[in-house]
């Protein structure tokens, strides 16, 4: 009898890990999916995984050393990535990931360069918050950090 419930509760366990990695692989595909329209300058990709309305804001440091920090709006936000000119190169290259899940709220904590004309321009972190829509993980709130130091490996 033992036995059994020990195996039981083993596969419960599975499913549950299997269940959770499934939920985080959902949520990476949501922000890679907005990166490859960030990249493609395909506002259409870039809108099919926002929510209908987005927050936005962005926080870093002055050249004096103080916190500056301002909301944006998303769609001003499209508007410059798709408006950049073919002569201007630039990647959001993703560096790191920390996802977390629960129920229907999920966050991807994603590490970033940013290359302007294969040169490097920035770093930080990109903080995405979700809600799953009944099966469909969408955007509702993102905040970056911005920097120039303590981000390529030196």
């Amino acid at each position: 009898m033992k036995k059994i419930i020990l195996i039981v509760l083993v596969l419960l366990g599975v499913t549950s890990v299997t269940a959770q990695e499934k939920e985080e692989t959902a949520v990476k595909r949501v922000v890679e999916t907005f990166f490859e329209g960030f990249h493609k300058q395909d506002s259409v990709l870039m809108k099919s995984v926002l929510a209908r309305e987005v927050v936005l804001q962005t926080t870093g440091r002055n050249k004096e050393g103080k916190t500056q920090f301002k909301n944006e709006k998303i769609n001003r936000l499209i508007t410059s990535i798709v408006s950049i000119p073919d002569s201007v190169s630039f990647e959001e290259k993703l560096t790191s990931w920390s996802i977390q899940v629960d129920r229907t709220m999920a966050n991807a904590w994603v590490g970033y360069e940013f290359w302007l004309n294969g040169q490097f321009s920035h770093c930080g972190i990109n903080s995405f918050q979700m809600v799953n829509f009944d099966g469909e993980w969408k955007i509702i709130y993102l905040i970056d950090t911005r920097g120039k130091s303590g981000c390529l490996k030196e």
